[in-house]
């Protein structure tokens, strides 16, 4: 969290009913790069060193209401009731303030894309207000933004504003700033006699001019501005997030052969050196250290993967997964919460889930760790250099010593030894003949039916 000489505090707007987003889930709540929009808004006031953050939510969304008393507690809330317009939502933060003295910034909810370094200009000034605006390719029914010099005169919504004014670029995001006194001051003389009988957080630019007090715009990317209010706009915040990440990563070292088709989290980190392959996802909490290399269509979600160690193709990394370096995960693998040593090795068709594997063991195609007895998780201990056959079911809680060998096909329910080998299936017999008179009969039975 940024430390700021003058203190600061944020009014996150999460009212809107997000009725054109056609889902069950809350509009805030969806996720734009694994993380929801709402926690997004949330980062960015906490990295400009906020010592209050409100969220304004609304008395039909239980769920924004217990998302934010999970992660900032119930102090955070005020609630709309009824929804009056956005100047009526940042009034309903006013008395959650209580006793703040300094700045005031108003974002939203449903911005996922606005970062700590697009705002923090707007608290460059301490005396006025100021927004975030920003040059719109294609201004449409945005309201513009009118400049009499450095100073902001106006905030015009598009279908009152003149030729002349439609003309402009210019226009606004609805973040704003303003110290806290004059910001209540300012909408407490804000009126609703308009078609839509709602009070509109704009208003304060005209009547802040009308008090003297300074009204300023600053800009950022249109892109970072963006709001989300259906589905189609939900993709394309989307889009904008990976590209981002993709970029950002590549610049920093990661190689990545077609990296339109790799998958970011809002949190991935991987380290320089790294070669990621086409069509990887990656889930929150995963962290790749340089030099590893994360094969093709492979799922990473809430693990580490340390130097040198290689994932996939077709690999599936949950939570808990903990590979060391020089690990080996291959095709059609599952690890989760098992650490897997320097150089073991898991190369083919296994499930691997709660556990440890020690250093160069090695792990048979079709192995399973039978974690859960259909009430409890259990662990499953693979010992230094072991090796476990090819089709073998280690049955939790179970350990097998270091160096010791399960010969495949086993059934393991008990620890193995160190340096043991350990047989659990039955003894292979033969019946001389069998196969050839059964065959011989059921081919008779099959012409006589014809």
């Amino acid at each position: 969290m940024t430390s700021t000489p003058h203190p600061r505090a944020a009014i996150i707007l999460a009212a809107g009913q997000g009725t054109r987003m056609k889902s069950p889930l809350p509009k805030v709540l969806h996720p734009v790069g694994g993380r929801a929009m709402l926690d997004h808004a949330i980062d960015a006031a906490e990295a400009l060193g906020c010592e209050r953050i409100v969220v304004v939510v609304g008395a039909h969304s239980p769920e924004v209401r217990d998302h934010v008393v999970k992660r900032l507690g119930e102090d955070a809330i005020a609630v709309q009731d009824p929804p009056l317009g956005t100047g009526h939502a940042v009034r309903a933060a006013e008395a959650v303030l209580g006793e703040f003295v300094g700045q005031v910034v108003i974002t939203y909810g449903d911005v996922p894309l606005l970062t700590a370094a697009d705002i923090e200009p707007v608290f460059a000034a301490h005396d006025g207000v100021t927004v975030i605006g920003f040059e719109a390719a294609d201004p449409g029914a945005y309201g513009r933004l009118v400049m009499d010099g450095d100073q902001l005169a106006a905030i015009t919504e598009a279908k009152e504003a003149s030729p002349e004014v439609l003309a402009l670029t210019a226009c606004n995001s609805g973040v704003m700033a303003a110290p806290v006194g004059l910001l209540f001051d300012l909408l407490r003389e804000v009126r609703n006699d308009n078609a839509k009988g709602e009070y509109y957080l704009t208003d304060v630019v005209e009547l802040a001019r009308k008090r003297g007090a300074p009204t300023r715009a600053v800009f950022a990317p249109e892109d970072a501005v963006m709001g989300v209010n259906a589905q189609s706009e939900l993709a394309v915040a989307e889009t904008l997030f990976q590209r981002a990440k993709r970029e950002a990563l590549m610049a920093a070292g990661v190689t990545m052969p077609a990296p339109d088709t790799v998958h970011f989290a809002f949190d991935t980190e991987v380290g320089g050196g790294t070669t990621i392959e086409p069509y990887v996802v990656f889930g929150p909490g995963a962290k790749i250290a340089s030099g590893a290399r994360i094969r093709a269509f492979s799922h990473v979600e809430g693990a580490t993967v340390a130097a040198g160690a290689e994932v996939g193709p077709y690999a599936r990394l949950r939570p808990g997964a903990d590979l060391g370096e020089k690990v080996k995960v291959g095709n059609f693998v599952e690890v989760k919460n098992v650490r897997m040593a320097a150089g073991a090795k898991a190369n083919h068709l296994a499930y691997l889930g709660d556990g440890d594997v020690g250093a160069r063991a090695n792990i048979g195609a079709g192995t399973i760790f039978c974690n859960y007895d259909g009430f409890f998780k259990h662990r499953t201990t693979v010992g230094e250099g072991a090796f476990v056959g090819s089709n073998s079911s280690l049955v939790a809680p179970v350990t097998i010593g270091a160096g010791a060998m399960v010969g495949s096909g086993s059934v393991i329910t008990k620890d193995v030894d160190p340096g043991d080998l350990a047989l659990g299936r039955g003894e292979q017999s033969a019946k001389p003949g069998w196969a050839a008179r059964f065959m011989d009969a059921m081919r008779a039975k099959k012409a006589a039916k014809k």
